[in-house]
């Protein structure tokens, strides 16, 4: 049995730097025609080997243009199910963070994904025989040190996808567990760092959608205040622009992202993919997300009704104003007529 562990950490950058893709290497499992040209390009920025716990691990930067940055870190294992495994992970996890905050990672501690694979491989017969370590199995899928319950051991093991007899891929939301006799996980990890992308990009959105509703309101609630009978134009104007800019993009970027996740057929990858986000709640995130979605579109019929108010009553004074004038004007001829015609 050869054993490894593969952790990874994802977060946003200001610049992507350059990379080149990686040679993919042809999936043994039944995909679509366009799945390589649909989902996100994934692009290495640098491969290194590097020192690792008394021995060599090597750590990987990857990109997804225009603002990801991934840090992963592979070593072999003596042991997959080791009670050293758990250090091991927490170890390549902080290397990770170190290379992408020296790297130009933004909001790395607030705003990433973490994520382990636990592969096995070049095993023969069924994966199930490495059952007898299932609670070992559960406990690094949960990153836990305590004993778990059988019930919540099962219940872990149950986030399962098969394709061929003799491998196995177990989901769960901190990591996954990979068999393979012939040790083929690359198409499996590229697709779960594809999910972890997805879930980042919601927590981003979620994130500007929250500052920008905070921002919008509190200038469209404050204007009238500070200027009683009028409005400030430019801070209204901005507010208008605000709210239209982010409602564009965010729709913009909501709609590719489902765009992309949608691409991915309804094959094998699909099947792993929808198991994938179950366990990282990734419809939730979507509701959500329409939600604040259509909450700006409240707040853009606030922002345009308070704004055609303000110009409505404008308007109004104006023409009171007006008024006045007219009929100051009009009594002061009146009175200048009277007085000349008493004369």
């Amino acid at each position: 049995m050869r054993a490894s562990l593969i952790s990874l950490v994802i977060c946003e950058t200001a610049n992507a730097k350059a990379g080149s893709a990686d040679p993919a290497q042809p999936p043994t499992r039944s995909a679509p025609h366009y799945f390589e040209a649909t989902v996100p390009a994934q692009l290495i920025v640098s491969r290194a080997t590097v020192p690792f716990r008394g021995g060599e691990a090597t750590l990987t930067l990857k990109t997804y243009p225009p603002d990801i940055l991934l840090a992963e870190v592979r070593c072999d294992l003596l042991d997959a199910f080791g009670e050293e495994v758990v250090a091991l992970k927490e170890e390549a996890i902080a290397r990770c963070y170190q290379a992408l905050r020296e790297n130009g990672g933004k909001n790395v501690e607030q705003f990433s994904e973490e994520y382990s694979f636990y592969g096995v491989a070049a095993y023969g017969g069924d994966p199930e025989q490495f059952f007898t370590h299932k609670d070992r199995i559960a406990a690094l899928l949960k990153s836990e040190t305590l004993v778990l319950d059988q019930r919540e051991i099962e219940y872990t093991l149950a986030s399962q996808i098969k394709y061929a007899k003799n491998d196995l891929v177990i989901v769960e939301w901190d990591g996954a567990f990979l068999f393979d006799p012939d040790g083929d996980f690359e198409s499996v990890i590229e697709l779960l760092e594809l999910a972890n992308l997805q879930l980042l990009r919601y927590r981003l959105l979620d994130r500007q959608l929250d500052e920008r509703l905070h921002e919008v309101a509190r200038l469209i609630e404050q204007a009238p205040v500070k200027t009683r009978f009028f409005f400030r134009a430019a801070e209204v104007s901005r507010a208008l622009r605000q709210v239209m800019l982010v409602r564009s993009t965010s729709i913009a970027d909501f709609q590719a992202i489902e765009r992309e996740i949608k691409l991915i057929g309804d094959w094998y990858w699909a099947r792993l993919y929808e198991l994938v986000a179950r366990k990282f709640k990734l419809d939730e995130w979507r509701r959500v997300l329409k939600e604040k979605l259509e909450a700006i579109e409240d707040v853009y019929g606030i922002a345009s009704e308070n704004f055609t108010v303000s110009w409505e009553r404008r308007g109004h004074i104006i023409e009171m104003i007006g008024w006045y004038v007219l009929l100051i004007g009009w009594g002061v001829l009146l009175g200048l007529d009277v007085y000349f015609s008493r004369r």
